[in-house]
Formats: structure tokens, sequence, C-alpha cells
């Protein structure tokens, strides 16, 4: 994908967003962040919209750089999530993507930016949809990306106490392009707790995990629904990756 389909993609996220959040109503439980009801849902995402907007906007070296931003009160909340998420994507439209700012990861630019915050979007629209009582999936080339960069981004967090996988996962998408094969960085087949090496590619590992796009994406990120993609081989080593990664 390219900066102008993940800009694309995070203006349809956010009008949806809003709508399923307003569906819903600020007093609903978001069960898929578990202790959060919809109106910290809208918060987290005004939030990261005023922070990813001043990070841009500032042309920011620093976290230290962006002024944190205080809670606005509930009867506020929609109005001002949108402020943010209208300043967010003017920031983000009038500014290069090669434009250097800071970020948490390796890549210290706007496309990063881009990147990152269409996926948060896109996945607490989900979660926003599932609290109202429907469930609407990812769509499906963001959905691969999703996937794309939850394995060059996250999985190497390794969660405190996680047990040694034991194996390699191959992730196939089935209803458009996507597949990566994660292997342990380990000597042998003992897995490791440390990280995994991931490739591009389409590789028999000791497990296969397979479904649509949002389907596995959301299994990644531990919303999954039942009997939503396959497991195939070895499913101990495939419950052990799924419970490695960090998610806090």
């Amino acid at each position: 994908m390219q900066p102008s389909d993940y800009l694309q993609a995070l203006r349809r996220e956010v009008t949806a967003f809003r709508a399923a959040a307003q569906a819903g109503g600020l007093d609903t439980p978001v069960d898929s962040c578990p202790g959060w009801l919809m109106a910290d849902l809208v918060w987290h995402i005004t939030e990261a919209n005023y922070f990813w907007a001043s990070i841009v906007e500032q042309r920011a070296t620093h976290v230290r750089d962006v002024v944190p931003f205080e809670r606005a009160a509930d009867d506020d909340l929609f109005a001002v999530c949108d402020v943010q998420s209208a300043r967010l994507i003017d920031v983000l439209t009038r500014t290069d993507p090669t434009t250097v700012v800071w970020t948490w990861a390796a890549d210290h630019d706007v496309a990063f930016v881009l990147r990152r915050i269409a996926h948060e979007t896109a996945m607490h629209r989900w979660d926003a949809d599932a609290a109202a009582g429907r469930t609407t999936p990812i769509e499906p080339e963001l959905a691969s990306d999703g996937i794309d960069e939850f394995l060059m981004h996250f999985v190497d967090d390794i969660a405190e106490g996680a047990a040694l996988v034991g194996g390699s996962v191959h992730i196939h998408c089935t209803d458009v392009e996507g597949e990566w094969t994660i292997r342990p960085r380990s000597a042998g087949d003992l897995g490791a707790p440390d990280g995994f090496d991931v490739t591009r590619e389409h590789a028999k590992g000791d497990c296969a995990l397979r479904g649509s796009a949002s389907d596995l994406l959301l299994t990644l990120w531990r919303r999954p629904l039942p009997d939503a993609i396959d497991v195939i081989g070895a499913t101990d080593v495939a419950a052990r990756f799924l419970a490695s990664t960090n998610l806090d």
C-alpha cells in the first residue's frame, strides 16, 4: 500500500468509527478492550489523533515535544474527537510522507505515521462496531497490510513469561495476497522468547494459520471470532505463538 492508500483508509475508518461509537453509546462496554467503555475508546482515538497530528505538525524529534492533552468531559467527547480527527487528516494530507519525525519504531518518517494510525483506527473501528452489536470486517487489502505491520513492528515485543513457541508458523490469507513464515530466533527447533525471524514467503511451517485477512489480523491482535480461521498442524505451537506478543 502507498501513503495515499493509508490516507484514504484513514478517512474511511475515522468516519466509520464515529458512526459506530455513536450507535453504541458512550456507556457501552467494549469487550474487545477489557475494562473500557465506549467513552474510553473514543478518548483513546482522540488522544492518538492529537498525538500524531502534533508529532507531524511540529516535526517533533522526541515524544516529549508533544504537550499532554487533557481528557474532555463525556458530553464533549464526540466534538473533540471530530476536531482532532479532522486536524490529523489535514496535517497528514499536507505533509510529504518522507518528512522526518519522531516515531517509536526504526522508521522515522510520516509514512510510518500514516500506516500506523490507519491500522489503529481500523482496529478500533472494529472494536466500536463489535461493542455496538455488529461485526464489520476490516477491508481485505488493509487487513493484509496490517498483518505485515504487526509482524514487522510488534511480534518481537515478547510478553513477560511467554512460553517457548517451539516451532514455526505460516500465515496465509485466503481472500487477498499475503503469506508470511515466522520462525523463532533460536538454534534448533525449541523456539525462543526473544523474537522471531519473519519472511514474506510461502513455506511449510510446523503450523499454519489460514483465513481471511481481516480474521487473521483480528486473531493476531487477540480479537478472534470463533472458528474464524483454520489452524493446521501443531495447534500447540499456534497457541503459544498467538500468546507470545505483549499487547498491553
